[in-house]
């Protein structure tokens, strides 16, 4: 079941990219899904630059032209670029490189691709299903498969068939074996000693009967058949009482609109342009108090052979103009 999840996976994110009118996808005909999981999930230059795409297209600030030299000479900061990007979008954690590189499940991989492209604008959704948990128990609880999931929540431990429980009770059974059914079983005994011993000879800690003298004691065997049993009848329980509401529920539907996202990035686009103008302003007023200061401190105007300060050569001025005010009125 796992696989054919997988499969309808990697089909429902390789159609969405082929959606998102992706330049790296297109020419590209691929038709089996072990050509799509090689694409998408391991590790490659192609599938790096698919990834930097769909980031691209997310956030245009991420597709900065000044940026674009020290990535190449440097793929980890690419790596690091696109995991905060993912940290910012709430998809993963800055330290999942593994995840950006392709070295994670193919199944984590496939559903972080999934949730990126559903961010990407104009991408049109694929027609088919989405492989989520939600799927899977809406196909565990189908009616087909109910009866199995019942019988595993109340299993019993009968291992003896009919006719043996009668031999071991001393019972006559009301038809005869024949000489053929008794070869049959020779053989099949016969054949199953040969497979337990060959098994014996494989497994190490069948052959250390001295250091676990009790591995397949019938006590030991009766107390896991026990625990299990409770085990079971407990999850029997809670699913009657509290999971069985649920599990006949229409699976919750999540809206992916990125119309918040959009207008949350403006807004902080918008407040960090604004912290930047409001740090310039203060480096500007900054700087020109130390000019002043400069000015009001430091000598550089020439007066009579010496340098002065502005405060004194403006006073040098006053009071030279103030003596030849007072020759003129003389």
């Amino acid at each position: 079941m796992a696989g054919a999840l997988q499969e309808e996976l990697v089909q429902h994110v390789y159609a969405a990219l082929q959606a998102a009118s992706c330049p790296l996808v297109e020419g590209l005909y691929l038709q089996e899904a072990d050509s799509m999981l090689q694409l998408l999930c391991s590790p490659s230059q192609h599938r790096t630059d698919i990834l930097a795409w769909i980031c691209s297209s997310i956030s245009p600030s991420f597709a900065n032209s000044k940026t674009m030299s020290v990535r190449s000479k440097d793929p980890d900061v690419l790596n690091k670029e696109m995991a905060a990007l993912g940290q910012e979008l709430i998809l993963c954690k800055a330290s999942d490189l593994d995840l950006i590189r392709g070295n994670a499940s193919a199944h984590r991989q496939l559903q972080f691709l999934e949730q990126l492209l559903t961010l990407v604008p104009g991408c049109k959704k694929s027609a088919g299903p989405r492989m989520d948990e939600e799927l899977l128990l809406n196909e565990l609880f189908t009616a087909e498969n109910r009866p199995h999931l019942t019988q595993m929540l109340t299993p019993t431990l009968d291992p003896w068939p009919a006719h043996i429980k009668a031999l071991r009770k001393g019972t006559k059974f009301s038809f005869k074996q024949n000489k053929e059914e008794a070869a049959d079983v020779a053989t099949l005994l016969q054949s199953t000693q040969t497979a337990l011993e060959q098994l014996q000879s494989e497994c190490e800690f069948l052959n250390s009967e001295a250091q676990n003298p009790g591995v397949f004691s019938p006590g030991s065997l009766r107390v896991a058949a026990c625990d299990l049993q409770q085990l079971m009848a407990t999850f029997s329980h809670v699913y009657e009482t509290d999971l069985r509401a649920y599990c006949s529920r229409d699976p919750p539907s999540f809206s992916t609109e990125t119309d918040v996202f959009q207008r949350v990035h403006q807004l902080l686009l918008a407040c960090n342009t604004e912290l930047d103008m409001l740090n310039e302003l203060s480096e500007a007023s900054g700087s020109m108090n130390e000019e002043v200061n400069k000015l009001q401190t430091q000598p550089h105007y020439w007066s009579r052979g010496e340098k002065r300060t502005l405060p004194d050569q403006l006073e040098e001025l006053t009071r030279r103009s103030r003596e030849l005010l007072t020759l003129l009125h003389i």
